[in-house]
């Protein structure tokens, strides 16, 4: 079951954090993270001083994702999936998906397929003048 509540645009919901990790595939499938400062300019997530290896990842495989950590068990961890581009040591990244996520179990109940875990899903369509999050 879902259900939509209003919330801050992404931009403001990422201040509540310090910092996020960027994950990357490497040639081998394996996942590769690092620490980084991302900054939202105009809808689109912008990393800056990227490192060889995230380069390189990126740009033969452009799906990534950012991870926010929670400061506590009782706080939500951002996770957004993009589509990144390099721009020389920056990473521009158009977000395509964003979850509040925390793995303690909601009080609604959840339909098959869903999420198990308290999960709030942020709509990041452009055109919507009152940015939501739909729980899932």
């Amino acid at each position: 079951m879902s259900s939509t509540v209003e919330v801050p645009n992404l931009a403001h919901v990422i201040t509540r954090y310090r910092f996020a990790y960027l994950m990357t595939t490497s040639p081998t499938g394996a996942p590769h993270a690092v620490a980084v400062a991302a900054v939202l300019h105009g809808g689109t997530l912008v990393v800056n001083d990227i490192g060889r290896c995230s380069r390189e990842n990126a740009l033969a495989r452009p799906a990534v994702g950012l991870v926010w950590p929670p400061h506590s068990d009782a706080d939500y961890s951002l996770i957004v999936d993009g589509q990144a581009a390099v721009t020389g040591d920056s990473l521009r990244i158009t977000p395509t998906r964003a979850v509040l996520h925390r793995s303690t179990r909601s009080a609604a109940p959840t339909g098959s397929g869903a999420c198990d875990s308290d999960c709030v899903e942020l709509d990041l369509s452009l055109s919507s003048d009152r940015p939501m999050m739909r729980g899932i």
